[in-house]
């Protein structure tokens, strides 16, 4: 029998599809969140909720389940990834890529994108963040909503006192068993699965 996964759910404050990235059919999360990116394992879901910020609140943006993680070398290296380096000379979806860290010469590189700055600056404090974990979560099972974000289930805001919806900023994991079976299942039946619409902080 199968474990019983994990569940991170945690409030987005921007949503450029960067953090998720939920372009060319695979979600990923490779940047923030290192505390979330370090804990998962394959088979648990992440879960993103909009917030005031994002004039979203109590809203859901995104649901994944982590198929694989990667260190950011594996990442970069990855053909199947290639396709999230950034381009920022090309679409949105290409120019908001993840894949942005590698190592060269055994430093570091923060390739010029979302969290570098302009004309391909290192962004230390984002790289110092990023760095946190070593972690890529990769999601071939999501739905991304985006700026049509949707209800949280009722019966998920209080299951037995327990609410998918995170209190603060950060994230919450502590979850019991029984709230993370009904995550599980409902997860499972979502009826349409994949990228929905476009990223909420998009203009």
């Amino acid at each position: 029998m199968s474990p019983v996964p994990k569940v991170f759910s945690y409030k987005l404050v921007r949503d450029y599809g960067f953090a998720p990235n939920p372009f060319h059919g695979i979600c990923t999360l490779g940047t923030c969140k290192p505390q979330i990116r370090k804990a998962a394992r394959v088979g648990d879901i992440v879960v993103g909720c909009g917030s005031v910020g994002l004039n979203l609140p109590e809203k859901l943006i995104f649901v994944m389940r982590v198929s694989q993680k990667l260190s950011f070398q594996e990442y970069w290296e990855d053909e199947r990834f290639r396709i999230k380096r950034p381009d920022l000379y090309s679409s949105k979806s290409m120019a908001y890529g993840d894949n942005i860290y590698h190592v060269v010469n055994d430093s570091w590189v923060q390739e010029d994108s979302h969290h570098s700055f302009d004309g391909g600056l290192i962004n230390q404090a984002n790289l110092v963040r990023d760095l946190g974990s070593d972690n890529v979560l990769i999601g071939e099972e999501f739905v991304y909503w985006g700026a049509n974000a949707v209800e949280i289930p009722a019966y998920l805001r209080n299951f037995q006192g327990e609410d998918l919806y995170p209190p603060a900023r950060n994230y919450r994991s502590t979850f019991s068993e029984a709230f993370r079976i009904e995550v599980d299942i409902w997860f499972k039946s979502l009826p349409t699965q994949g990228f929905r619409s476009r990223p909420a902080s998009w203009r």
